[in-house]
Parts: C-alpha cells; sequence; structure tokens
C-alpha cells in the first residue's frame, strides 16, 4: 500500500477513534466499532445557538482542511524536497474545506439536534458529520472509493468516484452486487479484491472494510474504502506467469535432457563396452592405437553428457555434491594420463607436480574434480599448439590449490572476461576448437558449489594460467610432507631435456621427494663427465635422457658409458619400441607417475615392465575374476538392448560367473519368483518392456516379504544419471544403481561386495 493509501487509512481510523470510540467488550481480532453517542446525565439542558454551532462547524472544517493539506504536504517531504503539487495540494485542500463549509451553510435546513443534548455532544454530532463530507471529498480528490453501508449490506452513502465508476448516481439502497462489483477470494478478513466494469474496462481495488456504529441513530454500519490497484495486479499476474513459464520451461529442458542422456548412454555403453571386449583379444600395436583412440573419444561423449546434465541441474538448484575422502594424486595423473594421448598428438608437452605439503588423500568429491579438471586441463591442451601444459598442486592453509599453466595463444582482457560464459570460446575463428565452449561454465558453477573458484590470468601471445581452489577436508593429524620430503633422499639427478613442462615437473618432483636435481644441455654434458663421479654439487647418481635428446645420446653413446652412473631413458608410451632401450638400465613413460619415479631412482624396478602393465590395464579394462576370489555366482541378466546384453554378459562371463538372460521384465518375475530358477544375484536395467523398473523392484520385495525369502541382491543398471532416478531405485530395493557407460572395475566391486552375504547365507 502507497503512502498516499496509508494516509486515507489514518485518517479513517482517527476519525472513527477520536469521535466515535470503540464499542466496550468487542474482541481484539473483531472489526473496530464506534459507540454511540448517549446523553449525559450531568448535560446542560439548553440548545446550542445558531450562531455558535455556525462558528464551530467552520473553525473545525477550516482546520481539518489545514490539517489534511499539511497531511499530503508532509507526503511531499517524506519523498523527498517541497513540491509544487504540494503547495497547491494544500491550498487547494483549504480551498476545498470552505467551499463545502459555505456551501452547505448556505444550502442545508437545520439538523436537528436532541434538546438533551450537551454542548459538547452538539459538537461532537456536527464534527462527525462535517468530518464523514470532508472525508469523501477527500477520496473523490485522490480517485479512490468511499461508501457507507448499513449492516445489511445496503448502501447508505457512496462518493462521487464510486458512483462514476458504476454508472449509478444514486446508489442508495443497492448492494455492492447490485452495483455490479465483483469480489475475487478474500485474503483476510478486512482486505479483498474488487473488480468493476468500467467503461474503459474492469478495474481492480484493493477494498477494505472497517464497522462503526453511526452517532445519530446507535446503528451498526460498514465504512470501506477501495483504492485502484488494476495495473499492480497485472503487473504481479504478469510477474507469475513469467515465473511459471520459466519453472515450465526449465522442467521441460531438464525433461529432454534426460531423455537425450539416456538415449545417449545406451548406445555409447555398447560402443565403449565392446572396445573393452575387443581390446582383450590379441591385437597389433597399430589396432591397440585406434582402439585407445575409440575409447578416449568416447569417454570425451560421456563428459560432455555430464556437463549438460550439470548445466541444466545446476541452473534448476539441483545439484548435489558428494565428498568422500580420496586420494588426489592417482585422481590427478589419471586425468593427465588421459590427456597425454591427445597432447603427444599435438607434439605438446602435459606434466605434473604436487607440492610435499598436500596430504595423501583429502575430502572432496572426487567425480566433480575429475570433471572439473578434465575440462580445464584439456581445455588447455585443446588451445595449445607449441610447448606444453603444467599442472601445479599446492595447500594454502585449507585451500586446495591447482594451477594450470598452458603456453596458447593467451586472451584478451574481453576474452577473459567471457571465458566463463556458457557456450564461449576465446580467441580467434582459426583458434577456436570444435567443442560446445561450455566445460569451463560448468567447471566455474561447480567450483562455486565446492565453494570456491575458478580463475584466469592471462596475456594475449604469452599464454594463459587457469586457477583452481577450493576448500578441502583434512584430518587434524595427517600431512604429506612428514614422509615425502624423504622419498628420494640421496638421489642426485642429472636431467638431460630440453626446457618446458615435462623437465620442470620431473625437476620440481624430485626436489619435492627430497633429492637433488639438475637440468642440464648437450653443451653441458662433457664438461659434467669430466668432474665425475663428484660434481660441484656433489656425487651424481642418475642421469634421466629425455627421449628428445635420443639422436645426440645414442651418436654419443661410448662416451656416457660411465660406471656407477644410471641411466635412464624417458620416452612417450606410443615411441618406447622405437628406440634401442638395452643402452638404459631402467626407463620412465610420460607423464611420468610419481610412484614410477620413486621406484626406478631407488633400484626397485626398471620401469618398463610395471609401466607396462599399467597401460594394458587402461587400454584393457578388466574386472577380478571370482576365480581370484573363489567365488562363482549364478547371475540372472535383465537387458533389452541386444548390444549391452552381449556386452555384459560377456563381462560377467569372461569373469567366471554364471549368466541367464531375460529381455523383458514378465519373463524377469517368473524366474525370480520360482525357486528352480531364482538366482543369487540379479542384474537388471530399469527400462524394459513389460512394466516400470521402480514398481517391478518394489513388487520382488513384497514379494520376499510375503513368503519369508532372504533379500535377493540387486543390481540396477540405468542409462539415466540423475540423482532422483537413483534414488528412486534404492527406495523401491535396489541394492546398488551403476550408470552407463557399464564401468567393468565398479560392476566388479560391487559384485564382490554383494557376493559377501550371498556366500554367508550358504
Amino acid at each position: 500500500m502507497s503512502t498516499l493509501a496509508n494516509l486515507q487509512q489514518k485518517l479513517a481510523a482517527a476519525q472513527i477513534r477520536g469521535h466515535m470510540g470503540p464499542i466496550e467488550g468487542a474482541a481484539e481480532n473483531e472489526p473496530s466499532l464506534a459507540k454511540p453517542i448517549a446523553p449525559s446525565q450531568d448535560a446542560l439542558r439548553e440548545p446550542a445557538s445558531p450562531i455558535k454551532v455556525w462558528w464551530l462547524e467552520g473553525h473545525w472544517l477550516n482546520g481539518s482542511g489545514v490539517l489534511a493539506g499539511a497531511a499530503l504536504l508532509a507526503i511531499g517531504f517524506a519523498g523527498g524536497p517541497l513540491t509544487l503539487a504540494g503547495v497547491l495540494g494544500l491550498i487547494a485542500l483549504m480551498l476545498a474545506a470552505v467551499g463545502i463549509f459555505n456551501a452547505r451553510s448556505a444550502s442545508r435546513e437545520p439538523a436537528v439536534i436532541p434538546a438533551d443534548f450537551s454542548e459538547s455532544e452538539h459538537d461532537r454530532l456536527w464534527e462527525h458529520r462535517e468530518s464523514t463530507g470532508l472525508l469523501a471529498t477527500i477520496h473523490d480528490a485522490l480517485g479512490d472509493i468511499a461508501v457507507t453501508r448499513s449492516i445489511d449490506r445496503r448502501i447508505l452513502h457512496a462518493n462521487a468516484t464510486f458512483r462514476k465508476l458504476t454508472g449509478k448516481p444514486h446508489p442508495e439502497g443497492l448492494t455492492l452486487e447490485e452495483a455490479g462489483l465483483v469480489f475475487r477470494a478474500v485474503t483476510d478478513a478486512k482486505h479483498q479484491d474488487a473488480e468493476i466494469a468500467t467503461p474503459e474496462g474492469r478495474r481492480v481495488f484493493a477494498w477494505h472494510d472497517v464497522m462503526f456504529r453511526d452517532p445519530t441513530t446507535g446503528q451498526l454500519c460498514i465504512q470501506s474504502i477501495a483504492r485502484d490497484v488494476t495495473e499492480e495486479r497485472q503487473a504481479a499476474r504478469m510477474r507469475e506467469d513469467a515465473r511459471l513459464k520459466a519453472e515450465y520451461n526449465s522442467a521441460a529442458k531438464s525433461r529432454l535432457l534426460a531423455t537425450v542422456s539416456h538415449e545417449i548412454r545406451t548406445p555409447l555403453s555398447g560402443i565403449l563396452g565392446m572396445n573393452h571386449l575387443l581390446a582383450q583379444t590379441p591385437l597389433t600395436l597399430e589396432q591397440a592405437n585406434y582402439l585407445t583412440g575409440i575409447r578416449q573419444s568416447g569417454h570425451a561423449l560421456v563428459q560432455l553428457v555430464e556437463d549438460l546434465l550439470d548445466f541444466s541441474t545446476i541452473e534448476v538448484g539441483r545439484f548435489q555434491l558428494h565428498p568422500r575422502k580420496e586420494a588426489l594424486r592417482p585422481l590427478l595423473e589419471g586425468v593427465i594420463e588421459m590427456l597425454a594421448h591427445r597432447a603427444h598428438e599435438k607434439g605438446i608437452e602435459i606434466a605434473a607436480s604436487v607440492a610435499a605439503k598436500v596430504p595423501e588423500s583429502m575430502e572432496f568429491d572426487p567425480a566433480r574434480l575429475r570433471q572439473i579438471l578434465f575440462n580445464v586441463i584439456g581445455n588447455a591442451v585443446k588451445f595449445t599448439q607449441t610447448g606444453g601444459v603444467l599442472v601445479r598442486v599446492d595447500l594454502r592453509e585449507r585451500d586446495l590449490t591447482i594451477s594450470v599453466r598452458d603456453s596458447g595463444p593467451g586472451m584478451t582482457e574481453e576474452e577473459q572476461a567471457r571465458v566463463f560464459g556458457e557456450f564461449e570460446q576465446a580467441g580467434t575463428i582459426v583458434e577456436k576448437s570444435a567443442g560446445t565452449g561450455l566445460g569451463l561454465a560448468i567447471s566455474a558453477r561447480i567450483l562455486r558449489e565446492f565453494g570456491g573458484r575458478l580463475s584466469v590470468a592471462s596475456e594475449r601471445g604469452k599464454g594463459s594460467e587457469f586457477i583452481i581452489s577450493f576448500p578441502v577436508g583434512l584430518d587434524a593429524e595427517e600431512s604429506g610432507h612428514e614422509w615425502r620430503d624423504i622419498m628420494l633422499k640421496g638421489s642426485r639427478v642429472l636431467l638431460l631435456a630440453p626446457e618446458g613442462a615435462a623437465s620442470e615437473a620431473i625437476t620440481q618432483t624430485i626436489r619435492t621427494l627430497g633429492g637433488h636435481c639438475r637440468l642440464i644441455d648437450v653443451g653441458e654434458m662433457d664438461d659434467l663427465l669430466r668432474s665425475f663421479p663428484m660434481g660441484e654439487e656433489g656425487i651424481w647418481t642418475d642421469l634421466i635422457v629425455d627421449h628428445r635428446m635420443a639422436p645426440w645420446y645414442f651418436s654419443e653413446g661410448n662416451a656416457l658409458a660411465v660406471p656407477g652412473l644410471r641411466k635412464i631413458f624417458l620416452v612417450n608410451p606410443e615411441e618406447r619400441n622405437t628406440h634401442p632401450l638395452d643402452l638404459f638400465d631402467a626407463w620412465l613413460i610420460r607423464p611420468l607417475r610419481e610412484q614410477s619415479l620413486i621406484d626406478v631412482l631407488r633400484g626397485r624396478m626398471r620401469g618398463m615392465e610395471k609401466r607396462d602393465a599399467f597401460i594394458e590395464a587402461v587400454s584393457e579394462i578388466g574386472i577380478t575374476t571370482p576365480e581370484a576370489e573363489d567365488r562363482t555366482l549364478d547371475i540372472l541378466l535383465g537387458e533389452d538392448d541386444p548390444v549391452n546384453a552381449m556386452l555384459v554378459r560377456a563381462m560377467l562371463s569372461k569373469a567366471g560367473h554364471r549368466v541367464r538372460l531375460v529381455e523383458d521384465f514378465d519373463g524377469l518375475r517368473v524366474r525370480v519368483e520360482n525357486a528352480e530358477t531364482r538366482p543369487e544375484v540379479l542384474v537388471m536395467d530399469l527400462n524394459m518392456p513389460g512394466g516400470s523398473g521402480a514398481a517391478v523392484l518394489a513388487q520382488l520385495r513384497a514379494y520376499e516379504r510375503r513368503h519369508g525369502l532372504p533379500p535377493l541382491p540387486i543390481v540396477v543398471l540405468t542409462a539415466d544419471s540423475r540423482d532422483s532416478v537413483r534414488r528412486q531405485a534404492l527406495l523401491a530395493g535396489a541394492d546398488a544403481v551403476i550408470v552407463k557407460p557399464v564401468d567393468p572395475e565398479k560392476l566388479s566391486a560391487t559384485l564382490h561386495g554383494l557376493s559377501r552375504s550371498v556366500f554367508e547365507r550358504a
């Protein structure tokens, strides 16, 4: 309600309180009533003279006009400096008051006043009559409605505004509904909206009722005041319509993305699964490289689907983090290795180093952090054509800081300002790469959910540095540097390599682990060899040769055959078979894993054999065989997609499990509820012909309760990654939910955990 409307209410309330008083015994929550004027026992019996009545009425009315004008003038002061409108309003109201007084004094007949009224009671009665007329005049000037009605809700008096709007010049005796008013739903006992059909169209008024007692008759009456709020209500309705439309569009977008995600994940699961099965067959090196490319492209597509879904869930406020204690270093090294093939194809370096004070494990959401790292580091690789990408991790109090520095084209200030926008890519058309431009925007939003931020520092032509920072959960007793900074104590390493991200990361890692490392070039090598084994910095224990320095090394191989100096070859995985490795004591594969570096420099391994095993594990994801665990399960697989059915069945069969297949929920229920065909474990897709997956789960659990059967371990497979779908499946009775594409290692770990209950019952 505006300030002017508040003034109206105060004037009306003051009129009723000041001249009529409250009804005795009225409840606080009931409408206020006025007390009738009764003759006083001690009142004077003589009537007031007409001159006195005229004089009192005139002065009171003029005073009321001044007060009303002053009130409006005060409104002007409250809103700002004194205005011309305020001054004119004051003068107009004073003149109006005088005019009303003169007109009424000249035209009306003398009012009949009971002879037994005292002088003060005479004054109060005249004041009431004149104040009622003045209040109606003020409401007319403001364009508001003022109506007085009897207790049976028939109009006793209405101001000119009401008569004009309703087209009823004489509304006395009518109800408001008969006068054409339509009332909307009441918001409370005293406030409601009324609609009036005017020649200009339907208008909406905020309606307020106050009950009082007529001082001349003692009867209860209703005083109503209403203000035109048509524009306000229209604006509110437009805002509500816009809100509902936005919510509907957001929900529709979420449904569309969920459907698209489901439809994409199903064939993706088949592609990646068949890639996994094919990788377990005998292959040439060329074929293995092709499969690696297929797998990486498939995972990139999965990542894009995740980005789109995250973008949608963040927009509607349903995004959730799932923090748990996790080791950061293996996670980072895994992301670097996934992107290394792409970097090496472009001829650029990619490497990472972790500061000594970073603990081995911390509390964070590993899936989301992996997604952020993949987006930010992958973006750096995408836009870097020469040089490389260096990732450095540090801990500042309780904030983990990850720096991703590249030697790419860099950005202008304007490009930096919009690089975190949705579907934005910095650079010229020539520099932009294929992609949605969504990865950095999603990463920035996820980091805000972490309580952190993603920032960038860049200069055109000088590369960029993205800074990821967020708080992590740390144990008070856990510290990273208590053991890490002594792991390579005593190792003194010469690194023969070009300057760049890889050499910087290796040097920093060796120093972090307590060793000493010096980067050298070909020109320095001869001088160092002449002073071997003791140089200015002590005895050198190891020489690491980057494969890019191999031509010089092999041409000078005899000169480097120095006893006591172990020689280690650093090579890309795709180039490991192109060099004569027998000239070296050990080998390291880029990108470098910290544990591999420790093992080689401490003489525990030559490097290649363990690294080969790791590479094979990446390209040929396998699941732990039940022979190793001595647990073979009878599994019923419910899957209607033939490719995914063949894939999951092959995974389970290769692990030694017995697998039976059904392609709809009807067949699944028959086999589960039959004692002779009931499996030990059920693996089922959530969407198959014959019903709803959640409903079928609930039916199976209800059947078990009715017949007193032990609960069957159930693993649900779904292409819908929404948390709501996962929760629904778990509430319906599933023991675990795995999102497609099916990760064989996750499936193996899940079955291993569920099999314990099976064998405990057996």
